[in-house]
């Protein structure tokens, strides 16, 4: 029997929805409580709500949300301890009889609870080497290092993301061999089933569209106003969400506000499309439309054959987004 469901997909498709749908069904039709686990890296931060699309405590219909607003914005992501706490409210649901509902589109953190994953661990002297040369020769150097240390990894990583270059060329450093050596392939940790929202390439560029001009309507720059002083400009991770980088550029000046969102669009444009392609590599990955009729419905038989053991697990290949592979202790 599976212990944990997991709704996946770009973003602007409507998982979130699904999921409190899904919970109040299973009440319904199992007797079983379901509540919604949050997987979308950018909504684990406090203050984050209308740029991340966080569902209000009025949408979510009296459904436990776990895992939401528990980072500051000046923290970095660290998707290491996001693992240890997911996993802490997955058995706690099942100590309860409650049927875990993982929820995101943030596909390594997804993959993190799911999957048997190991994090390999950083040393502060050779990351402040790796970033001090990084300032000094620039990305192009370092990339072409990676390139002939590990081939596969630099095909992955654009040669100006020095961020990304630096945690792989440390990664080879510490373990000794190629970063793509460390990375998982799909070893089930939790018998789950995974539950993916498709939809039409123009559609979701439509709903991206709108949701961003929502953003802007319903109070992101004021929302970036109140972050700003809590440390959201100096955030590695926070303050290079989608959004929030665009809406602080034009808060600076940079940008004015049809730029910022003309911006914002285009890029959360290119990352539903990672992401999509991040979860096609998939094959456990139930794909449903996510405008069908009957949408709860066919979800709820995918769910039901899961709960009643008919649906099989599967194993495959993944890509996973370096850039987030670094544990972060906070003390």
């Amino acid at each position: 029997m599976i212990k944990v469901i997991a709704v996946v997909g770009p973003t602007a498709v409507g998982k979130s929805d699904l999921a409190v749908d899904l919970a109040s069904r299973l009440e319904e039709r199992t007797g079983r409580r379901g509540e919604v686990i949050n997987a979308d890296s950018m909504q684990l931060y406090r203050g984050m709500d209308i740029g991340t699309a966080k569902l209000p405590e009025s949408e979510r219909r009296g459904v436990p949300h776990h895992l939401l607003d528990i980072w500051e914005v000046h923290e970095p992501a660290d998707v290491a301890s996001y693992q240890t706490l997911a996993r802490e409210r997955v058995e706690d649901c099942a100590d309860r009889d409650v049927v875990p509902i993982l929820v995101g589109g943030s596909g390594l953190y997804v993959r993190a609870v799911l999957d048997h994953m190991d994090f390999p661990g950083t040393d502060p002297e050779v990351r402040a080497r790796l970033e001090a040369e990084l300032a000094d020769v620039g990305p192009g150097l370092l990339h072409a290092r990676l390139a002939e240390a590990d081939p596969a990894a630099a095909r992955t990583i654009l040669p100006g993301n020095g961020r990304r270059i630096v945690r792989a060329l440390e990664v080879i450093e510490l373990t000794g061999r190629p970063f793509t050596a460390n990375l998982p392939d799909h070893t089930s940790f939790y018998p789950c089933v995974q539950l993916g929202l498709t939809a039409p390439r123009p559609e979701l560029d439509e709903r991206i569209d709108l949701r961003v001009e929502r953003m802007w309507d319903g109070g992101l720059l004021e929302e970036v106003r109140r972050l700003d002083p809590l440390g959201l400009r100096e955030g590695r991770t926070a303050s290079k969400a989608l959004g929030y980088a665009q809406a602080l550029s034009q808060l600076d000046g940079e940008l004015t506000e049809a730029e910022a969102k003309e911006s914002t669009a285009r890029a959360t444009r290119r990352f539903a499309r990672r992401q999509e392609s991040w979860f096609r590599r998939d094959p456990r990955v139930r794909w449903l439309p996510y405008d069908a009729p009957n949408l709860v419905e066919r979800a709820m038989t995918q769910v039901e054959s899961a709960l009643s053991d008919r649906v099989e697990e599967e194993s495959g290949e993944a890509l996973v987004d370096v850039a987030t592979m670094l544990p972060y202790s906070r003390s």
